[in-house]
């Protein structure tokens, strides 16, 4: 019976690759942000209680910041491999 193992072998991505899979998550983030934006404002128009529609909003809004924040991050590694 072979030994069962839980460690994975980890390859570093080629360059190309790494790149690509970069712009094609930043692409998806910016689709998500964009949806987002939308959805917040369609949230706000909604016939419910207002407290619902603020907190709604409000978290739909926490969602965008943190969008950003991972576009932000994906931003600072494309500098960091730069130098």
């Amino acid at each position: 019976m072979d030994a069962m193992s839980n460690v994975l072998q980890f390859r570093r991505p080629t360059p190309a690759v790494a790149e690509t899979d970069v712009v094609a998550v930043a692409d998806d983030l910016f689709g998500l942000l964009d949806q987002l934006q939308a959805l917040s404002a369609r949230a706000a128009l909604m016939g419910r209680p207002t407290r619902e529609v603020e907190r709604t909003v409000q978290n739909l809004l926490d969602a965008v910041t943190a969008v950003e924040r991972a576009l932000d991050c994906l931003g600072e590694g494309e500098e960091a491999g730069q130098g």
